[in-house]
């Protein structure tokens, strides 16, 4: 039982860390010449100026911390719960365009390079945010945890 905490404990964080150092990615820096427009229209939405860049560099520093923090077994819970927190509230966000039936304009890069940019649902985003929530509420609770780990190396 012990065997199968430890291997989904890694498995559930391993895909989280690669699921959050790209976000990170993509706040903090995203490809050129695509832009991330989710804060934007966080701003424009809710007339709070700090959502862009503000908001957005803070999402992406805190989710990359949270990404080096479940890698390393020892602080895996709290990167965790640093995750959740963080997902919780980009999931609320999200929620709240998806039911003002505010659209979300998406950068589509085409193989000569041209940029255009759709309007897309916010749905499909709220679902993967919402998927890696359950992600990081499940790695709370399924990490063996740091008395385990102490059995098992002694």
């Amino acid at each position: 039982m012990r065997e199968a905490r430890t291997l989904g404990s890694w498995v559930i964080a391993l895909f989280l860390v690669v699921m959050l150092f790209w976000m990170a990615a993509e706040l903090l820096a995203p490809q050129p010449p695509a832009r991330n427009h989710l804060f934007e229209v966080f701003r424009d939405t809710s007339d709070i100026a700090y959502f862009e860049p503000s908001g957005r560099f803070a999402f992406g520093v805190l989710g990359a911390l949270a990404a080096l923090l479940i890698l390393v077994p020892v602080t895996r819970r709290a990167g965790a719960i640093l995750s959740t927190l963080l997902l919780g509230v980009l999931a609320a966000l999200v929620g709240q365009l998806m039911m003002l039936g505010v659209p979300l304009p998406v950068d589509q890069i085409a193989e000569g390079g041209t940029v255009t940019t759709v309007e897309t649902d916010a749905s499909a985003l709220f679902y993967l945010v919402a998927g890696l929530l359950a992600a990081s509420l499940a790695l709370v609770f399924v990490h063996p945890g740091a008395a385990g780990e102490k059995s098992a190396a002694g």
